[in-house]
């Protein structure tokens, strides 16, 4: 059965008062990268670049992410949605500039979460991710919500569970948590054929579904992969970048 595979990745280098971030995601829908640079505490710098998206627009994502420029290191990864407007940012983009900054604000030189959902049968379906210091999740799902197991249980995917994972799990279980929950959802796209869309949806709940943006944002048929037999393959072509630190 085919499945929506994600992987994300971060690399990162530390002196005692600066340093930089490196992350990428690449999954069924999208490939991005972002870096950033933090110097006493705050970000400095920060750019992403696309080398696979979903809608023409994609790419110009990337500069509304400098909003993020003076924030306070946090290592909290959903904290960049008190400094900006998500709705206004690249959501894939701006997921990665969290992570990268709470990574940077905890030290963590790597880091990487392998996501894997199998298309949903009469809705239901199991959520799984690795990271690569052991710590698993594994949820029985039924469309948006969490069936099982505790404390998962009867858990919107959908609707608050940033701040019930933040207040309800150990910070470094509710990162993992928040980037499970946003794979199960996107995971849902799977049951429709989205090349059949001419343009994004005007929604307005990210960069290019901005009702004024969303015309021009012309979908690239083709854009979707299938990593269903070779998972191994995800970020393979990033490891360079991923490396690559300014001097």
């Amino acid at each position: 059965m085919p499945s929506f595979c994600r992987r994300i990745q971060l690399e990162g280098r530390q002196t005692s008062d600066e340093g930089e971030v490196r992350a990428v995601l690449e999954d069924d829908f999208h490939h991005f990268r972002v870096a950033l640079r933090h110097r006493l505490g705050r970000v400095i710098e920060i750019s992403a670049e696309a080398p696979r998206h979903p809608f023409t627009e994609c790419p110009n994502a990337a500069a509304p992410l400098n909003a993020l420029r003076g924030m306070q290191l946090d290592p909290i990864a959903s904290a960049v949605t008190r400094h900006t407007d998500a709705r206004l940012q690249c959501t894939h983009m701006f997921d990665l500039a969290g992570l990268a900054i709470a990574a940077a604000a905890r030290g963590i030189s790597h880091r990487r979460f392998d996501i894997e959902v199998p298309r949903h049968v009469d809705g239901r379906s199991h959520a799984r991710l690795v990271r690569d210091d052991g710590l698993r999740l594994d949820w029985e799902v039924q469309d948006r919500t969490i069936v099982s197991p505790s404390p998962y249980a009867g858990v919107d995917m959908s609707q608050g569970m940033a701040r019930w994972a933040l207040s309800s799990l150990a910070p470094d279980e509710a990162e993992a948590a928040l980037v499970l929950r946003r794979c199960a959802l996107i995971a849902l796209g799977r049951l429709r054929d989205i090349d059949k869309d001419l343009h994004a949806r005007p929604s307005g709940r990210c960069f290019v579904q901005q009702p004024e943006r969303a015309p021009q944002a012309i979908r690239i048929v083709g854009s979707t992969w299938d990593f269903t037999a070779h998972p191994e393959s995800l970020c393979r072509d990033d490891q360079s970048w991923l490396h690559s630190f300014a001097e």
